[in-house]
């Protein structure tokens, strides 16, 4: 077996779409912080926020807000 690998090696990021990834992850870690501070709602419909995941359906019936 030899040790090479498949892969082709990737370009090397530029400085605008490396702070563009870092924003990225800075608005993610926020949300998630957000939603963890945020009282459980009862009575709700449980799972991922339909509206940041774009999930309109539980169990095959779709919901219309």
């Amino acid at each position: 077996m030899s040790d090479e690998t498949n892969e082709t090696p990737r370009k090397p990021l530029t400085p605008a779409a490396q702070r563009a990834l870092a924003e990225a992850e800075a608005r993610r870690r926020e949300i998630d912080e957000k939603v963890a501070k945020a009282p459980a709602e009862k009575g709700g419909r449980g799972g991922l926020e339909p509206a940041r995941y774009g999930d309109w359906e539980i169990k095959g019936l779709t919901s219309d807000f």
